[in-house]
């Protein structure tokens, strides 16, 4: 939806006990980003400042324990649904991971690999309870 483009995609419709809460967006790629197309991206700081210390590490540790190829990144100039949460008053733990896409909004490109590897770190996410 293009709430998430003005900032309040995710700020509401949580419940109050929420522990954790994975983001889901487009890995931005391109010059200066470590990510590709090929791969699940995990996002450890975008504009609205770091994500939490401890999903990263849980999310970096599922791709490797699962040999899913990622790749960590810091996005300077984005934010996403979960940046939005903590700024409306959320608190439970923040993470984001995404497919590696080129461009974005109206032709955003990407490889099958990178949706299958994001797929892949989602269901492992889910599993680990």
């Amino acid at each position: 939806a293009n709430y998430e483009e003005v900032g309040h995609g995710g700020a509401a419709g949580f419940p109050p006990d929420l522990a954790e809460l994975l983001a889901v967006d487009m890995g931005a790629i391109g010059k200066g980003q470590a990510g590709d197309e090929f791969s699940v991206s995990i996002c450890v700081k975008d504009g609205g400042g770091p994500y939490h210390f401890d999903m990263n590490n849980k999310l970096r540790h599922l791709a490797q324990t699962h040999n899913i190829p990622h790749h960590v990144d810091i996005y300077t100039y984005y934010s996403s649904d979960g940046t939005a949460y903590w700024r409306a008053g959320g608190a439970a733990k923040v993470g984001l991971v995404g497919p590696g896409v080129d461009g974005s909004h109206a032709y955003e490109r990407t490889h099958q690999d990178s949706l299958y590897h994001t797929t892949h770190l989602l269901a492992r996410y889910i599993l680990a309870g």
